[in-house]
């Protein structure tokens, strides 16, 4: 038996899947349509054993809390490279810039306006995370002068 060869354009179909993006996440959205489906679709002589409905529930609702832990972790993780960023304002800070040399400068601003906090070292912009050192100033020492003292000696008197 002979096969005949398929022709046809197939530049139209790449062009559409290259333009389809499928969603890669598994929400609780779509979770909820593929159990009512399900549900929809079942053997009414042969009905869903309750195990599986309840394990499947329990998967929802870990897959919610599991989404929901990430969305925190990263909302803190935020939060911390903010108040990181926020301390260096008023330091000595160094970076390398793109010749690979060594900058040293105080940081003068920071900049909250992107996903990585931006701190201005010298007039420069640069990205906390390419903040490559942090320079400690020598604390303020106060000079101390002798002052008079006085004996404060008890003394009671009669």
């Amino acid at each position: 038996m002979a096969i005949a060869a398929i022709s046809g354009d197939v530049s139209a179909l790449g062009a559409a899947a290259a333009t389809a993006t499928p969603k890669q996440d598994m929400d609780s959205e779509l979770f909820m349509k593929l159990l009512v489906v399900q549900l929809q679709n079942q053997d009414p002589s042969s009905p869903m054993n309750t195990n599986e409905m309840i394990t499947q529930t329990t998967q929802l609702a870990t897959m919610e809390k599991l989404t929901s832990m990430a969305d925190t972790s990263t909302e803190s993780f935020s939060l911390q490279m903010r108040a990181a960023a926020s301390t260096l304002l008023g330091q000595t800070v160094s970076y390398i810039d793109g010749t690979g040399t060594t900058i040293t400068g105080t940081a003068t601003s920071v900049s909250f306006a992107g996903s990585v906090p931006q701190v201005t070292v010298g007039g420069v912009t640069v990205a906390l995370d390419a903040i490559s050192g942090i320079a400690t100033t020598p604390p303020m020492t106060v000079p101390t002068t002798p002052s008079a003292t006085s004996d404060t000696s008890d003394t009671t008197t009669a």
